[in-house]
């Protein structure tokens, strides 16, 4: 189950999830690749062990093709790829017919058609190595059905089809494409979402929880070292809820 010597792309790794991702692989020995359209110097620098940070923005191909390629003259190889960058904390919620197109439009654009794009920029260098791991980051938002955030629920219901969808099409290359859904998580994104009632809000999601506390970061990074290591290597298509037990499946 160890990552060691894997390299991995972690995207939306400047802050939240996707910081505790790269700096925790990073520590039990593989090389990442930090991407973010904000700095990530920081995050690459506590993932130690060869990290490097590079600018990321991932509705752009050409942006995520340059990612793959400095990975690939850097390590030779790319085995994983962490598709975590997504707009959520700057997102305003509300009735579904008052959510402005501009963030609708948004919102599929980071968190759909980036995925996407990073799966297109990775994949080849995935398939030279031999195969990989992609890990799509989804949400309880799709798999409860979030009200009042449409544009998000909407946008991580597709990833999960992508995800499906995918594996199927990258199982013939041992690639396995599989996706993790946490509940809210407590990050900064979280707490600019949900704003003033970020107390509420969580109190909420929590009661509807088994185990009834806020998820934190680190409660995600066994699931996704998992997925990204050997010890998954006939898993692909899933959606892992890592939710507190809300969603049985």
């Amino acid at each position: 189950m160890s990552v060691a010597g894997k390299v991995v792309l972690v995207t939306g790794a400047a802050r939240g999830i996707g910081a505790e991702y790269a700096r925790s692989l990073g520590q039990a020995g593989a090389h990442v690749v930090a991407g973010d359209i904000a700095d990530c110097g920081a995050v690459a620098a506590a993932a130690g062990n060869d990290a490097f940070a590079v600018t990321l923005d991932v509705t752009d191909v050409a942006s995520c093709d340059r990612m793959a390629e400095r990975a690939m003259e850097r390590f030779g190889r790319i085995d994983g790829l962490i598709n975590n960058a997504a707009l959520y904390g700057s997102l305003r919620g509300g009735r579904f017919n008052q959510i402005a197109e501009t963030d609708w439009d948004a919102a599929m654009a980071v968190n759909v058609k980036g995925i996407w794009n990073c799966c297109k920029a990775a994949v080849p260098g995935m398939r030279q190595s031999g195969g990989g791991s992609i890990v799509n980051i989804a949400s309880l938002a799709a798999t409860y059905g979030m009200p009042f955030a449409l544009h998000y629920t909407t946008s991580k219901a597709a990833v999960i089809g992508l995800t499906r969808g995918l594996a199927r099409e990258l199982g013939r290359d041992s690639i396995r494409v599989n996706a993790v859904a946490p509940s809210a998580v407590m990050t900064e994104g979280t707490a600019e979402f949900f704003g003033e009632k970020m107390d509420r809000g969580l109190e909420v999601i929590r009661a509807g929880q088994s185990i009834q506390r806020t998820l934190e970061p680190a409660d995600l990074v066994g699931t996704i070292a998992w997925l990204i290591g050997d010890g998954s290597k006939f898993v692909t298509g899933q959606t892992i809820a890592v939710d507190g037990g809300t969603v049985l499946l």
